[in-house]
């Protein structure tokens, strides 16, 4: 009996010789890299690596000197992406005088969607117990919630987060990442960025990036491997000390 292979599917985001120039910083000067369909990838590196600035070329903010952006096969920023995309940034871009079912109802109406997405979103946040608190008397933690189920509505093909479990305490991280791998089961793309290296284990793919430039393009297992540390902490550290000696 013949095995049917399936194809493989085209990356959700293609990165091609970007430059970008923050400043007088050269942040990006020709960077590669691709992130795979239905994959949770972890954007991983120090402050001041570029991770912010990737992701703003990701969602077309980022305004580019050269190089190519594509998303889903489209220029990142198309028109056609408004409703495939969904973006949540550092900052919680919520509104504080209305309340966490006020503030995801008025940007279900911004999109188009049915009300049913409210009460949906919420409790996939976990935030239906404070649906009708004021956004402004939640806590850190609960307003990056909210900015989240901002980012869910609708059907999006890929979810660009970036750092959102800074400030949370460990349980919440724990269950935002179990909800990011049930996103990724039902063939979502996630993008997560973070500096907390030991969040790296729970993505399937992951990206580093360390001055501007891509390091390593690895996994969790491969990268203990390729590193020989017991730990992603540690083996990017390792990754780190073998790019610096190869940069001398």
């Amino acid at each position: 009996m013949t095995e049917t292979v399936q194809p493989a599917r085209p990356p959700i985001v293609s990165v091609r010789g970007l430059k970008v120039k923050r400043g007088r910083v050269q942040v990006f000067d020709g960077l590669d890299l691709t992130v795979g369909s239905g994959r949770l990838t972890g954007l991983l590196g120090p402050s001041g690596s570029g991770k912010s600035t990737l992701i703003r070329a990701i969602v077309g903010l980022q305004r580019i000197q050269a190089g190519q952006v594509e998303v889903a096969g489209l220029p990142a920023g198309h028109p056609d992406l408004r409703h495939r995309l969904a973006y949540s940034s550092q900052a919680d871009g919520v509104y504080l005088d209305l309340t966490v079912a006020q503030n995801v109802a008025y940007f279900t109406r911004l999109a188009g969607r049915p009300a049913s997405e409210v009460e949906r979103v919420i409790e996939a946040v976990d935030l239906s117990g404070q649906a009708q608190r004021l956004a402004g008397r939640l806590s850190g933690g609960q307003l990056r919630r909210v900015s989240l189920a901002v980012a869910l509505i609708g059907a999006p093909q890929l979810i660009v987060l970036d750092e959102p479990t800074v400030g949370l305490d460990p349980v919440l991280r724990v269950r935002l990442w179990d909800l990011f791998t049930r996103l990724t089961a039902q063939g979502v793309s996630l993008i997560v960025s973070s500096h907390v290296m030991d969040e790296a284990s729970r993505c399937d793919d992951l990206l580093l990036l360390r001055q501007g430039r891509l390091v390593a393009a690895t996994d969790p297992v491969r990268l203990l491997a390729q590193t020989g540390q017991p730990d992603a902490e540690r083996a990017f550290l390792e990754l780190i000390r073998r790019d610096q000696a190869a940069a001398r």
